[in-house]
């Protein structure tokens, strides 16, 4: 080093003058300097060369994340968890103007360097040290860029000045390190294609063969110049240039490329011209999702489930970390039963086409948005109905587009501030005088933390502009909204859609309007849940109505009259009026401010008397009133609602109770998920006997190990004498002429709420506890007429058809011949009623008659 640092001083000493020993001393110090950064960086590399970087043969072999699998309960794959779900293209498959884009944008001197491009290390060093930028882009190979994808930077967040720079220079050093042992294990055109096959393009597409597919709907080699340029600006930053969310700034980047492979002489003038003039079409893109493939509802939860779990401690790995079910290769070993799904989601979804086709008929030139709706109903309607609009892609890129600038400005100077449509709309109805501050936060339109900030904004400049921009955007997607436009719309067609023109208002009107459906399938002995369908479509519509809450109208009932039984010894047999009973603030253990006297399903009072099998048989409201007041409280049934799974101390999100203390949860005012219902009514076919429901039985890491098993949770809810009786009540219910046309035994209750907006039918079979619940997404999505509406018309039939489906397939194991556990010593005298199963009241025989009579003419008519 001393010889190379001499002749260089030889060398510039020659251009100054021999007398000049200041200037002498000075090149002497300025060389040495340089001898001394030279030896500084070459002893760097060496220290990293003996450090945990990676070997030539970890390079030969990189290690690429590792998807989960989903098992059902005879251990067949149905579903993934990945990052990368992608298909490697040869550098040969690739398409000549991916690789010309690439190199001309990402690395023009790609073939002349071994993996460190020296030119661009000075203006590399100047971000990274001077500016201080973590993402020193423009300075790296692809040789360098791919070392970052297969091997990832450590975070800064946190770290001072000093450290950040240093682990800046050591992350780059390692980088160059990687690249030129790459450049070592493979050619040239092996780095490049492994660069493109390793890319995350997001939305989905890993890898340049996936993201032509998801942003063209073709594959790579098909692409066009101008389409290829499109992914190679993605390559810079995928979210920034997002051609779906931000089209303005992904086509300027495009132009970009284009611009750089006519400087390098790939595109011709000609070429180029015509490349630039072309428009961003994004009409073939299409996501890859969980909406594919069996049970996809049912994936979707386990998603959240599994984030919960493996987020607890007891299930971290060995040194304390998360599992990530993404990339660490889990196995999840489900209760779900493939064929028990499979005939599940055929039967909901072709009855459910019925029911849509009655709907339709009924509401034929009728508007659900304004039918029979007051002012503050019609105003209630119209607001989510346009929140629902405007939850839409199309929307959410117009806003960014025209609004995005503003809002940018608002956020540097008043912090991170909720600025919501509704938040804009709050503040201007303030600044115009409609309202005031004190009004918008009391009703909780604005944040009570953010009314200061709320407030100076409304003063300053920035609003000025902010409204400006905000009625502009109105006024644009007022236009839009209203503008038919290409699209394609669910129905019940081969493939569940279908093309149509169509305006982005009707389109979210449209779908609005299909009709939804849950069925939740438990084996009542493990808790195991068989089959989960939580609606029509999932491609269409995500929202799962296993989990969502819903009033569950009379389906409750058997719950208040096995309390009366087991709490107050009310015999099966004892018989009540048919009249208006009412409970009132002078009623001790309801604690109601005002008498509360409900009428009837059909607002019709016999006068007749019932014993408990006839009242729960005919649903009688009055009944259950009665039997509530018998009782005193409604403390043993949400008591018992507790035991049976249903949580009673839970509270909703605004702050009210899931199970209520009033007496009107006797009926059904209560609103519960099918999870709930269906997981309590699994102790009628168990004798009493309640087992939380579960749907994982394991889990595995990647080598084996069980990392989690589900441990059966069971206590007895009920006395299994009053458990039996119930249980006859319910078998009752679906006997004689209106039993369910299947060879199961069974038993079951309907239940229907106001409006005919929700039908349940909770079914038990001995092997199998079966909830279904159908309705509309809004509650004016309903029928219009208790012989329309009610779960015996839109429920029910879903579960015959299920099990019809089940005794039809011998294969998929369903025992159709299974017995009800026998009942215990005593039943038979309690529920010795003389001919308490037979239908003597006149009244409810032409009733159930005309009902039966209905849904004959319904099928036959089908």
């Amino acid at each position: 080093m001393s010889g190379f640092i001499h002749k260089m001083e030889e060398l510039w000493n020659n251009f100054i003058p021999k007398d000049d020993p200041l200037l002498s001393r000075l090149v002497r110090i300025w060389w040495g300097m340089i001898a001394g950064g030279l030896l500084l960086v070459v002893g760097i590399f060496m220290l990293l060369g003996f450090s945990d970087l990676p070997g030539f043969e970890e390079l030969e072999n990189p290690r690429y994340d590792l998807s989960t699998t989903i098992y059902d309960v005879h251990g067949k794959p149905f579903g993934r968890y990945f990052v990368e779900d992608r298909t490697a293209v040869d550098y040969h498959a690739l398409s000549p103007h991916v690789k010309a884009g690439l190199l001309a944008t990402e690395d023009d001197r790609f073939y002349g360097h071994s993996g460190i491009d020296l030119r661009a290390l000075v203006r590399v060093a100047f971000k990274t040290l001077v500016l201080r930028q973590e993402h020193s882009g423009g300075g790296s190979t692809l040789s360098q860029q791919l070392a970052k994808l297969l091997f990832r930077r450590k975070k800064l967040e946190g770290k001072s000045g000093i450290s950040r720079t240093f682990a800046l220079i050591k992350t780059k050093l390692s980088e160059w390190i990687v690249a030129v042992k790459l450049e070592k294990s493979y050619t040239k055109e092996e780095i490049m294609a492994m660069y493109l096959n390793k890319f995350e393009f997001i939305n989905g597409a890993h890898g340049i063969e996936a993201a032509a597919n998801v942003y063209f709907g073709k594959p790579q080699a098909d692409l066009e110049v101008h389409e290829a340029a499109t992914l190679i600006g993605m390559l810079k930053n995928p979210s920034l240039y997002n051609p779906v969310r931000f089209p303005e700034k992904c086509l300027q980047r495009r132009n970009v490329v284009l611009g750089l492979m006519k400087s390098q002489g790939v595109l011709d003038k000609a070429a180029y011209e015509e490349a630039v003039q072309q428009s961003l079409d994004m009409s073939a893109f299409a996501q890859t999702n969980q909406s594919e493939g069996p049970a996809p509802y049912f994936r979707a939860e386990l998603t959240k489930w599994l984030k919960t779990l493996l987020d607890q401690p007891q299930y971290r790995k060995a040194d304390g970390t998360a599992y990530n079910v993404y990339t660490d290769g889990l196995k999840i070993y489900t209760t779900l039963d493939l064929a028990y799904q499979k005939l599940a989601e055929e039967a909901l979804v072709e009855y459910m086409q019925r029911n849509q086709d009655r709907y339709n008929r009924v509401w034929k030139d009728k508007d659900p948005w304004t039918y029979e709706a007051d002012d503050f109903q019609k105003e209630l309607r119209k607001s989510m109905l346009e929140s629902q609009v405007k939850s839409s892609e199309r929307y959410l890129s117009l806003r960014d587009k025209i609004l995005g600038g503003a809002l940018k400005v608002v956020f540097e100077k008043f912090g991170p501030i909720p600025m919501s449509d509704n938040v804009i709309k709050s503040i201007a109805d303030v600044v115009q005088g409609k309202s005031t501050w004190t009004k918008e936060v009391g009703e909780k339109r604005l944040e009570s933390e953010h009314n200061i900030s709320y407030q100076k904004l409304a003063e300053s400049a920035e609003w000025e502009i902010l409204i400006k921009d905000f009625r502009k955007l109105q006024s644009e997607w007022d236009k839009i909204v209203q503008t038919p436009v290409p699209m394609k719309i669910f129905d019940y067609v081969e493939g569940w859609e279908r093309d149509t023109v169509m305006s982005p208002l009707d389109s979210v009107k449209w779908h609005r309007r299909i009709l939804q459906a849950g069925l939740l399938a438990i084996e009542p002995q493990s808790g195991h849940v068989k089959a989960w369908v939580g609606g029509v479509n999932h491609k269409y519509f995500k929202y799962d109505h296993v989990t969502m809450r819903r009033s569950v109208g009379s389906t409750i009932k058997p719950f208040v009259y096995t309390q009366a039984m087991a709490v107050q010894k009310i015999s099966p047999c004892q018989q009540y009026d048919d009249i208006q009973y009412s409970i009132s603030p002078s009623d001790p253990g309801f604690h109601v401010d005002k008498e509360w006297s409900p009428a009837n399903a059909d607002e019709r009072f016999t006068g007749n008397k019932y014993n408990l099998f006839h009242g729960l048989l005919y649903s009688k409201n009055s009944i259950t009133v009665k039997l509530l007041k018998e009782l005193g409280t409604v403390a043993p049934v949400r008591d018992l609602l507790h035991n049976l799974g249903i949580d009673k101390n839970l509270r909703l999100a605004d702050g009210r109770l899931a199970v209520p203390e009033f007496p009107s949860i006797c009926l059904g005012a209560v609103d519960l998920t099918l999870m709930e219902m269906t997981g309590a009514y699994t102790a009628y076919a168990n004798s009493g006997v309640f087992t939380k429901p579960v749907f994982v039985s394991r889990i595995e890491d990647k080598n084996g190990k069980i990392i989690y098993r589900a441990v059966p949770d069971r206590k007895t809810a009920i006395n299994p004498v009053y458990n039996a009786v119930m249980l006859q009540m319910l078998r009752n219910n679906v006997g004689g002429q209106f039993a369910l046309s299947v060879k199961t035994p069974v038993g079951g209750k309907t239940g229907t709420t106001n409006d005919y907006a929700d039908g349940w039918f909770m079914a038990v079979t001995p092997g199998l506890v079966i909830g279904v619940w159908a309705g509309g997404e809004d509650k004016w999505i309903r029928f219009l007429t208790l012989n329309d509406g009610q779960g015996y018309i839109t429920a029910r039939p879903i579960t015959e058809k299920f099990l019809q489906k089940l005794e039809a397939n011998p294969d998929c194991g369903y025992d159709p011949k299974a017995v009800f556990p026998t009942p215990p010593p005593g039943v038979e005298e309690l529920v010795n009623c003389g001919k308490y199963k037979q239908i003597s009241v006149e009244a409810e025989r032409a009733m159930l008659l005309r009902q039966k009579l209905k849904k004959e003419e319904f099928d036959n008519e089908f």
